[in-house]
């Protein structure tokens, strides 16, 4: 973990309530996909979790939903602005168990940490296949971003109005032949991915977080190898760990 002081680039809308901001600053801390940062904002007593979109040299992008009064200051901040941030944090998603053919199924705001680990993949030179999974066309972002990084991309939307109509479970039945599989999203989503998927797997989760690095145990959860704690030694669990 390390802190420090980063500067917004950009600080853009990319659909309803969905942002991507770029920063400046120190990101040698970051060391895998899946991992987050921590950001302290003005007034507020909590530092907001976000996690890791990309990372290029200097430059950190986040992408972050507006759901509360933390990431509605953060909506309203441009270029020039300085934020106090943690990176590092939390243990990202192993690649030393990925696959020949990997699978990376996102849904909603659990779509950005999938798209540096496809670059990641990419770079490895495996097979890469996504499944991204909205509510609607008008909630959908970054699609033209991963169809450039990987070998496949299908998009699910629960309304029908863009891609298959259902849900991620039913994009993962158009993707043949994959050994492994990567998934990031919100839990009723995760429960079905475990579910609908015979191979091993890696999952990261979303939970609320009091310190962000361990010390709080607010975001503890049951393995089958005990407690762990969401923040530090997650977010990402594999699937034969996992208890529902």
């Amino acid at each position: 973990m390390k802190k420090g002081i980063f500067k917004v680039l950009s600080n853009t809308k990319l659909c309803e309530k969905v942002y991507r901001m770029e920063l400046l600053g120190d990101c040698s801390d970051i060391t895998a996909s899946g991992q987050f940062v921590n950001i302290a904002l003005d007034g507020l007593y909590l530092r907001r979790p976000i996690s890791v979109c990309d990372v290029n040299g200097e430059v950190l992008t986040i992408i972050y939903k507006v759901v509360g009064k933390g990431t509605e200051f953060m909506s309203g901040l441009n270029a020039g602005a300085v934020l106090d941030v943690l990176t590092g944090l939390g243990n990202g998603y192993n690649l030393d168990k990925c696959g020949e053919h990997n699978l990376l199924i996102g849904g909603g705001v659990g779509v950005p940490p999938l798209y540096l680990l496809a670059k990641k993949l990419k770079a490895m030179n495996k097979r890469v296949s996504v499944v991204l999974g909205f509510n609607t066309a008008k909630e959908c972002f970054y699609l033209d971003e991963f169809k450039a990084v990987a070998d496949e991309v299908i998009v699910t939307t629960v309304d029908g109005s863009l891609g298959v109509k259902g849900f991620v479970t039913d994009g993962m039945m158009k993707v043949m032949g994959y050994d492994c599989f990567y998934t990031c999203g919100p839990e009723p989503m995760l429960k079905a991915v475990y579910n609908a998927t015979e191979v091993s797997g890696q999952f990261s989760f979303e939970e609320r977080m009091g310190c962000g690095f361990g010390a709080c145990m607010g975001c503890s959860c049951k393995t089958k190898y005990g407690n762990k704690r969401i923040c530090k030694d997650g977010p990402v669990l594999e699937k034969e760990e996992i208890i529902w």
